[in-house]
């Protein structure tokens, strides 16, 4: 927990979402860095924990909104630095833009101050394998700081 964020790591004003991971021996290569698609991993557990956060289970909310889902449009992702075994990492998620039916998040997996992943990731709210608007009640809750 920082200051910028609750006691569940949801953010507060303008502070991103934080979440802390370990890395264990699973996430690494044979060189003993952790392996480039584990970092997807660690990504999409920040963003499920922001949903969770904000707006409750995912579960309840697919149910609740008669089946929608998330899923990753487009990802880019910028490998700075390594980590390796039994770091202890922060997932940091930020609402860049909310669309019509997406959302475009910026991520970074952090060790202490040290930026070692850069993520910019586009999300579309689905249903039905169709693209529908981000429902009102969700959009404001994942509103960037400052959007109107």
């Amino acid at each position: 927990m920082s200051a910028q964020t609750s006691a569940t790591g949801a953010p507060t004003d303008d502070a991103p979402h934080r979440l802390g991971v370990r890395v264990y021996y699973e996430d690494t290569d044979f060189s003993g860095f952790v392996y480039h698609a584990s970092y997807l991993r660690f990504l999409e557990r920040g963003r499920t924990e922001l949903l969770r956060d904000l707006a409750g289970d995912q579960s309840d909310l697919h149910r609740e909104a008669s089946g929608l889902v998330f899923v990753v449009r487009r990802m880019a992702l910028d490998f700075i630095r390594p980590a390796r075994m039994d770091d202890q990492l922060t997932i940091v998620t930020r609402t860049r833009q909310l669309r019509g039916a997406s959302m475009q998040l910026a991520q970074e997996v952090r060790r202490g101050d040290d930026l070692l992943v850069a993520a910019d990731v586009l999300v579309a709210c689905v249903r039905d394998g169709r693209a529908i608007r981000l429902p009102e009640a969700l959009r404001r809750l994942l509103a960037p700081p400052g959007a109107a």
